[in-house]
């Protein structure tokens, strides 16, 4: 079998993942737009389900642009680069964990990433106030490294895809007619920080008034969006004006599997 024979899956963990909520996501996706957008692309799990023909993938997250930028151009080299990377303990972690990505070059940083993303605890990424990552080791159950058929398979989804490193206003300002925009953004509910920021940056009130005027102005110029948050004042006002739906999905957040919780999902389009 060859990286031709495999449709591409996301190849990171990713604690808020719209996984479960994939078959909804599909059925209220448009049937035809010319680009797919992505401004919190996270493990970019829809855009897989979708396979569009061209594709603008972003988020604020440094190191995941670069391992995905990567995984585009150098893929050879990153699974060379994963290959030498330790086998799974927690020391092993604790040492990877330590090591300053800023020391390695571009390949090895998203070697670091994936093997971090992997054996942390639920595919979280959260970082202190000096920007390091804190998550602690997640155990001997969470998965093995992608392998390199998948690894093969994922830079071919990506040949066509552009990426940004920033935010998601930036990301959106280079949004055009014939575009599709889905949004799956961090949840800000009542403003607290909450386990599943992936920045020391928290997502909060002001970042939300931007997004609503970010969709206010993309439903002005008659670009379709797709927005999933979780039910909640804050999503509720980011509803306003446009079409709500509710759908069920199970949170990932909690680190024992009968404490994980099946919560409300709004969906929220423009058409």
């Amino acid at each position: 079998m060859s990286a031709k024979d495999i449709q591409a899956q996301p190849i990171l963990r990713w604690a808020g993942s719209k996984k479960k909520l994939l078959p909804v996501l599909i059925e209220l996706a448009p049937k035809q737009f010319d680009r797919y957008v992505e401004p919190f692309a996270g493990s970019a799990c829809l855009f897989f389900s979708l396979q569009p023909k061209l594709a603008l993938l972003g988020d604020i997250n440094k190191e995941l642009i670069n391992t995905y930028r990567q995984i585009k151009r150098h893929a050879n080299k990153l699974i060379t680069a994963l290959s030498d990377m330790p086998e799974r303990s927690a020391e092993n972690f604790y040492a990877v964990r330590t090591t300053n990505p800023d020391e390695l070059d571009s390949v090895q940083r998203a070697a670091r990433f994936i093997y971090l993303n992997r054996f942390c605890f639920n595919g979280l990424y959260r970082t202190n106030m000096q920007g390091k990552f804190n998550v602690p080791f997640g155990g001997i159950r969470t998965g093995d490294l992608p392998t390199s058929l998948e690894l093969k398979s994922v830079a071919k989804a990506f040949q066509s895809v552009s990426f940004k490193s920033a935010s998601f206003e930036t990301v959106l300002s280079q949004v055009k007619e014939g575009d599709f925009v889905y949004l799956d953004p961090p949840y800000s509910i009542s403003n607290r920080r909450v386990f599943n920021n992936y920045s020391s940056d928290v997502f909060g009130i002001q970042n939300l008034q931007i997004l609503k005027s970010e969709l206010n102005r993309l439903d002005g110029e008659g670009i379709p969006f797709l927005l999933s948050y979780g039910l909640s004042k804050e999503g509720l006002e980011l509803a306003k004006g446009f079409r709500a739906r509710h759908a069920l999905v199970q949170r990932q957040i909690s680190g024992f599997s009968a404490n994980r919780r099946k919560a409300r999902e709004l969906l929220v389009t423009n058409y």
